[in-house]
């Protein structure tokens, strides 16, 4: 596939220009964020935007309605968030979010650091489209279910499964080699689509593509494949770490964090990883303080409750963000989830109907969208629901092996 048009992904000096005004997308490389940078994006929002910062499903946060961009990349560079002009819109990097204290072969924290250096001293690699997606998984799979373009799941303590356009290669490499592997491997990918702003964004788009890259890399397969998930449980509630500690997982509905609320989080003064779930791991915590942090922040809206329906449900922006959408597709999610037609139970959603707006009722797994284009839909098995005017949804269920 070859695009016709050059790769329009926002940063923070290159804004979005949304129906409801300008957005920037802010990359949070392996989704860590200090207690003073949750302030500076708190401060941001409600001094600059909307009031609120939008997670994404890259663990990277966005900014709506965005008044002086200039004084917003001051501040995002004063607190360490914009460490590059060139490179900002190509640091898409996903982490398992426990790893290192709750489960999982490996620490991969460290490697996303290493590689976000490895990419910011590339001066090549900012030509990467922002559409480029780089995981590391720690080896209990849920960051490979993102399908990312490059990325690596570890197998043992220090060797990694080298994955390519979401499908282990077979190539195995030790801990100490994997950044530079993965470096090699969009270098290659760089190589592959051409010259240009609009050739192929993906690597799953170049035919071949996983292929020649290996073979770029000069490794050879060592392993019988993964199987690779299509999903797993987000990280939610109360959390055991390996050391005695505590993690604390919290959904935020439709992945909208008022400032206010990030206030909050930022004065619990413990390090926080924003999730490609929409949600927020808070880390590091005592068995008291941990119970406090849940009794302020749950009244304020965050999920702490694994079966919570709102932890099945995803949308678009929809109006008044976005101009092609035909209605204001989160008022009517909010609407079904307050009525009880979100369901979290794993019933049968009747699929290929038209629905009116007030009568839709889903099970499981759901991504509501505007229009045809279902912008943010998750991948893996997922009922899409459609708005095809302003009164009614068409339901259709996605194949979780195209999703």
């Amino acid at each position: 596939m070859t695009r016709s048009t050059p790769d329009s992904c926002p940063g923070v000096l290159r804004l979005h220009q949304a129906a409801d005004g300008p957005l920037a997308r802010i990359r949070v490389p392996g989704g860590r964020l200090t207690p003073e940078q949750v302030q500076t994006l708190a401060d941001a929002a409600r001094d600059l935007g909307n009031g609120n910062l939008e997670l994404t499903s890259r663990g990277n946060i966005q900014l709506r309605q965005v008044r002086d961009p200039g004084e917003l990349a001051s501040r995002l560079d004063a607190a360490g968030l914009l460490p590059s002009a060139t490179h900002e819109r190509v640091r898409n990097i996903v982490a398992s979010p426990l790893s290192g204290r709750v489960g999982g072969f490996a620490e991969v924290h460290g490697l996303a650091a290493d590689l976000d250096t490895g990419l910011l001293g590339d001066p090549r690699l900012a030509e990467l489209p922002g559409r480029v997606l780089f995981t590391l998984d720690d080896g209990r799979g849920d960051v490979s279910t993102l399908r990312g373009d490059i990325g690596v799941q570890a197998v043992a303590a220090d060797r990694f499964a080298l994955l390519l356009a979401g499908t282990d290669t077979g190539v195995r490499v030790d801990a100490n080699a994997a950044v530079e592997v993965m470096l090699d491997a969009a270098r290659g990918f760089l190589d592959l689509r051409g010259s240009g702003e609009s050739g192929q964004w993906r690597l799953h788009e170049i035919p071949g593509g996983v292929e020649k890259v290996t073979e770029v890399l000069d490794l050879s397969p060592a392993g019988e494949p993964l199987e690779l998930g299509a999903a797993h449980a987000i990280p939610i509630g109360w959390l055991d770490q390996d050391d005695g500690l505590v993690t604390l997982g919290a959904g935020v509905p439709l992945g909208t964090l008022s400032a206010r609320t990030a206030e909050f989080l930022a004065a619990v003064e413990h390090p926080l990883y924003i999730t490609p779930w929409r949600s927020v791991v808070l880390t590091d915590l005592a068995e008291g303080p941990a119970e406090t942090v849940v009794r302020v922040l749950a009244p304020m809206g965050l999920i702490f409750d694994a079966s919570s329906p709102w932890l099945q449900a995803s949308a678009c922006a929809g109006r008044p963000g976005c101009a092609k959408s035909h209605t204001d597709v989160r008022a009517d999610l909010t609407a079904a989830v307050d009525a009880g037609r979100v369901r979290a139970d794993d019933a049968v959603t009747p699929v290929d109907l038209l629905v009116p707006a007030t009568e839709v009722t889903v099970a499981g797994r759901q991504h509501w969208s505007g229009c045809e284009r279902r912008c943010g839909r998750p991948t893996g098995p997922v009922t899409d629901v459609i708005a095809t005017d302003g009164d009614h949804y068409r339901l259709e269920r996605v194949d979780p092996t195209t999703a």
